[in-house]
């Protein structure tokens, strides 16, 4: 199945889109794994940001911890995660850039009336740094939520069914931008629907999961567009 036959063939209308932010709208999965991979190549785990990528996409700093851990046979410090973050926040506010195609596709959204959401595994601290950058506070502000303001962050559901509620709208309404295997993970589990940003590869892993793949952001409009169709 297509991207774009999975958004004609939904069987109800979809009223919310929900977009990661990390890898979908914002560039910064170099910048902050370069950060992680200095730090835990400081610790004994020699990495790049490269490696990083690779292990840790998708996943929040507080389910690295463990994994971290027991890696290194150490404890990290309590204050690791805010360490991490401070670092990782200083960097995303002078080096993220948006994904091609990101930010229009946001004003679109507007313009076709689509309500949309950002859902991210990344904390307010860090989003905040990034939005800045990209000159789009204003554009996202009251629509962004962060894995910190539930229980678990992806690849459990809470996160995209937050924000649902935040909307007003049941899980089938929605449709989850996503590029990392976590992130399809919890959209999946959320009975939403969720297309698989996949730019530089077939998206394979992504639809293993559940996911439908789509590469060009620039071409989501469109694809939202016909399920507004279909709807009609």
């Amino acid at each position: 199945m297509s991207a774009l036959d999975l958004m004609r063939r939904r069987s109800t209308p979809l009223r919310l889109v929900i977009f990661d932010c990390d890898g979908v709208l914002v560039d910064s999965e170099p910048v902050s794994n370069r950060i992680l991979a200095e730090d835990l190549t400081a610790r004994g785990w020699t990495m790049t940001a490269e490696e990083a990528i690779h292990r840790f996409v998708g996943t929040t700093l507080t389910d690295m911890r463990p994994l971290i851990e027991a890696r290194l046979s150490i404890e990290l410090p309590e204050d690791w995660n805010a360490q991490v973050t401070a670092r990782i926040v200083a960097a995303l506010a002078e080096e993220s850039t948006p994904i091609p195609g990101a930010i229009e596709t946001l004003r679109a959204m507007d313009a076709m009336g689509m309500p949309w959401r950002v859902a991210s595994n990344s904390s307010h601290a860090e989003m905040r740094a990034k939005f800045a950058r990209l000159g789009i506070t204003d554009l996202v502000d009251g629509r962004v939520h962060s894995f910190t303001e539930v229980a678990a962050g992806k690849p459990a559901p809470d996160l995209f069914l937050a924000a649902a509620r935040a909307q007003g709208m049941a899980p089938q309404d929605c449709v989850v931008i996503e590029d990392s295997v976590p992130g399809v993970r919890a959209a999946i589990a959320a009975g939403m629907d969720c297309l698989g940003f996949a730019p530089h590869t077939d998206g394979a892993a992504l639809r293993a999961h559940g996911a439908v793949p789509f590469h060009a952001m620039a071409g989501l409009p469109a694809l939202i567009a016909a399920a507004g169709r279909r709807a009609a």
